[in-house]
């Protein structure tokens, strides 16, 4: 491979300007912050993460990976798939689904649907987000798979598909069950990719009360009431899996997730996850390196209708670094020695990498932006005979 570095100086900084973009595999830290922030504050939770949404980057954890009860935050999944389900129209928010005597039954929180009546997914859906109403979620569920028991099959494809290796799924509300399981990170995850997906919807996540059935009741994120930057998104809590928090947060142009699972009150969880948003903003910072599918640099093509083949990336890349590191950060790139025509767009033929004091940062494939066919018999000749110098 050849191997070309480069600094990001003010001088690479207007180099960057003409190139882009990204195809994403990054590297979270290990516990606790890296490089020169100062460590996290101590947490009162069993578990916790705390992740940058854009670039994926774990900022700070502790004991991330240990099995425990996702209590209501499994909502998250069953909202996840209802609302994909919208997205490739198969259901429609005025859609009017019938009530069945195991979602009116559901003991927990309520929404407070009635057994027999048709209730729109709109309505069911802000019912299971803001109310956290087991009827509602488990109508939804009914409504989308004709079974609870189907729909958590759905979910437990859905998991694999998001990379949630840690995560089981026994039923759509919460309900303990000891199949039924999760972990911080698995839940990071989950959030980011709900945010991702369906930013539209998303929204509903910061709303602080809802009416139905001529009762108001509301979410129980107390954030939402304390930091006008948290706009989302899932509290859960039972007795086994203590109180638990999935939140969000953006101020300026960065948007940091947080889980706090297994805290002792409502107000403790609250309490503990604004602690991780707070230093989470306050010491670290996210940037946005490349942009897709823009030419990053350009490499030689033997035996081809071109000689010169554009290099870029297939998504953007981002970084979360300390604050005040950027200047520090380099890139790296390592080309494929010998390209000999055709060459295939979207095909990689590279990487890139951004680091920052010798740790990866974030690390994607150099891509061809455009097809590259085998050149006539003449130049392709003068190529085979140049070869036999390189």
């Amino acid at each position: 491979m050849i191997t070309a570095s480069l600094a990001f100086s003010s001088h690479f900084t207007r180099f960057v300007s003409l190139l882009c973009a990204t195809l994403l595999t990054l590297f979270g830290s290990a516990a606790g912050a890296a490089l020169d922030a100062p460590p996290p504050p101590d947490i009162g939770a069993r578990s916790f993460v705390l992740m940058d949404f854009d670039s994926g980057r774990i900022i700070a954890e502790e004991k991330a990976e240990e099995r425990l009860e996702p209590a209501s935050l499994t909502k998250m999944m069953t909202a996840y798939i209802v609302l994909n389900e919208l997205q490739m129209d198969k259901i429609k928010l005025d859609d009017e689904v019938l009530i069945s005597e195991k979602a009116w039954r559901m003991p927990g929180s309520r929404t407070f649907v009635e057994v027999g009546k048709k209730v729109p997914v709109e309505t069911l859906l802000k019912g299971m987000i803001v109310q956290s109403g087991n009827d509602a979620t488990v109508a939804l569920a009914e409504y989308v798979a004709g079974g609870e028991e189907v729909f958590a099959n759905l979910m437990n494809r859905t998991a694999e598909e998001l990379g949630m290796t840690a995560s089981h799924f026994v039923n759509s509300t919460g309900l303990p069950h000891d199949d039924h399981y999760t972990n911080a990170r698995d839940m990071a995850a989950l959030a980011r990719a709900l945010i991702r997906d369906f930013p539209e919807h998303y929204s509903w996540y910061s709303i602080k009360q809802f009416t139905y059935n001529g009762i108001t009741q509301y979410n129980r994120n107390k954030l939402l009431w304390q930091d006008d930057s948290v706009d989302g998104i899932k509290t859960g809590h039972t007795e086994a899996a203590g109180y638990c928090l999935v939140s969000s947060a953006k101020r300026d142009d960065m948007r940091l997730i947080s889980v706090v699972l297994g805290a002792k009150s409502e107000n403790a969880r609250a309490r503990e996850s604004q602690k991780l948003l707070s230093y989470g903003f306050r010491f670290y910072e996210t940037h946005r390196l490349y942009a897709p599918l823009e030419k990053l640099t350009e490499a030689r093509v033997w035996k081809g209708a071109s000689e010169q083949l554009p290099l870029g990336l297939a998504a953007e890349m981002y970084v979360t670094i300390p604050r005040g590191q950027y200047d520090d950060l380099n890139a790296n790139m390592k080309i494929s020695p010998t390209l000999t025509a055709p060459i295939e767009k979207g095909k990689q033929y590279g990487m890139l990498e951004v680091s920052l004091d010798g740790e990866v940062l974030a690390r994607q494939a150099l891509v061809a932006l455009q097809d590259i066919p085998e050149g006539g018999l003449f130049s392709r000749l003068v190529d085979e005979a140049l070869l036999l110098f390189e």
